[in-house]
């Protein structure tokens, strides 16, 4: 039995973002790219999982190969056993990423008792792959999970709704979970975890090898704006009185609010 974990790379938060020549995305090029943060809690999870099961944790990725080995490696240094790499272009959207890791999670050939994600990638912020993957699969899910207690062949979850209310749910059998923070804090990769890391197995397919194609796609992404550089900050000086005429004024006349 094995516990599968589906991570995301996307660009760090502190990374200028430039988009590419078509406007249908950002310019890889520069970018310096993490774990999604989100997917930190999933693994964590898993981690304290397997743990307590004496599974192995197996972690899965689409995107450019070259590039996502780095996180797999990462969630590797952090506890997991194994890796599955899957090759595939930058724009995939939600629905092809899905497919291709339900079609990789098929092909393992080996049986599950669970699957975490992260509630969401902070790229493009869709919060849509876990539930395609889940109904790929045809297990039950929850996502915005903020508790997660496993015992005797299901799940209670705790998730988080509108209003700031909390709904508690149960899963019976194999199913996802997709990560909320406030779920676990995430531990480090050590330097001996990484070490271990590099002989870890990691395993290469790509969407071809998976039956997936990305001409599958059921979205397209045109005209990305950058949003416009905000305006340089005017200080005002004098006392109370003054600043607060020349505020008003600057108001009205440049801002145009009163």
């Amino acid at each position: 039995m094995a516990i599968y974990v589906c991570i995301k790379q996307v660009p760090d938060t502190e990374t200028k973002i430039k988009l590419n020549d078509s406007k249908s995305g950002i310019d890889p090029n520069g970018v310096k790219w993490i774990m999604n943060p989100y997917d930190e809690f999933a693994v964590e999870e898993a981690l304290k999982l397997k743990t307590s099961n004496n599974e192995k944790v197996v972690i899965f990725s689409v995107g450019p190969k070259k590039r996502i080995v780095d996180s797999i490696r990462t969630a590797l240094a952090m506890g997991a056993d194994e890796g599955v790499a899957i090759d595939a272009p930058e724009d995939l959207d939600s629905f092809i990423t899905a497919k291709a890791l339900a079609a990789a999670i098929k092909a393992e050939g080996e049986e599950f008792s669970q699957i975490f994600t992260g509630k969401l990638a902070i790229d493009f912020n869709q919060s849509s792959v876990s539930q395609q993957l889940a109904e790929f699969l045809g297990i039950p899910h929850a996502t915005v999970v903020t508790q997660y207690s496993p015992e005797d062949g299901r799940v209670t979850v705790h998730r988080e709704i509108e209003g700031g209310s909390k709904e508690i749910m149960q899963l019976i059998g194999k199913n996802l979970v997709a990560a909320n923070k406030g779920l676990n804090s995430p531990r480090y990769a050590s330097l001996p975890g990484i070490m271990k890391a590099k002989k870890k197995p990691l395993k290469e397919t790509d969407l071809a090898s998976l039956g997936v194609s990305a001409e599958d796609a059921k979205s397209v992404y045109t005209n990305y704006e950058l949003p416009p550089e905000k305006p340089p900050v005017k200080m005002l000086e004098g006392d109370a009185e003054s600043m607060s005429k020349q505020l008003a004024s600057l108001l009205r006349e440049e801002a145009k609010v009163i």
